[in-house]
């Protein structure tokens, strides 16, 4: 059977909301680390203002991330948008870990003794055109560190913009496109 990962195409099409969701290397829970989550929203925040999107909704867990947002031009892709935002904090998280040589080092490096903050390949992209489609991604994404059994209720985690939308507190988001 092929790798079906690999045949899968992103369909940029402008003016669609875009539910983009991306894991750590070997799905390993690399985001453990308030620290290391605090930099990916940072960068998340840098990377929309450099290139101009709108961030919905979004969630860092300990070994993914989900993401709802909306480029405002043809040219800021999918693609390029998450090379913008996750190469800095693999970089940044890198360059920290070969400093203090961590033990989850020896485990994020490939067959080469390279390693990786980020699973290779695109992940999970889907385009959202609805209104409903767009409210039900948020209710996802907020409800995802309940659902694991992380916190009792959606606005009990920190890494995420459900206290955006609950106490206007953390990342502002963008209005809703509704």
């Amino acid at each position: 059977m092929p790798n079906i990962r690999r045949t899968l195409k992103r369909r940029e099409v402008s003016g669609h909301a875009r539910y983009l969701t991306f894991s750590c290397y070997r799905r390993l829970p690399l985001f453990n680390n308030d620290q290391i989550k605090q930099l990916f929203v940072d960068q998340l925040d840098l990377t929309r203002r450099r290139l101009n999107f709108q961030i919905y909704a979004w969630v860092v867990m300990p070994e993914h991330v989900h993401l709802l947002v909306m480029p405002d031009t043809p040219e800021v892709t999918a693609s390029h948008l998450l090379r913008a935002l996750k190469r800095p904090v693999a970089a940044k998280v890198l360059t920290r870990w070969r400093e203090i040589d961590p033990p989850i080092l020896n485990r994020i490096k490939d067959k080469k003794g390279s390693p990786h903050f980020w699973q290779p390949g695109g992940g999970y992209d889907r385009n959202i055109i609805s209104d409903q489609e767009i409210l039900e991604k948020i209710e996802y994404i907020h409800a995802n560190p309940v659902r694991r059994g992380l916190v009792d209720s959606t606005t009990d985690w920190p890494w995420s913009s459900a206290l955006w939308y609950d106490r206007r507190e953390g990342l502002a988001m963008d209005d809703l496109p509704l």
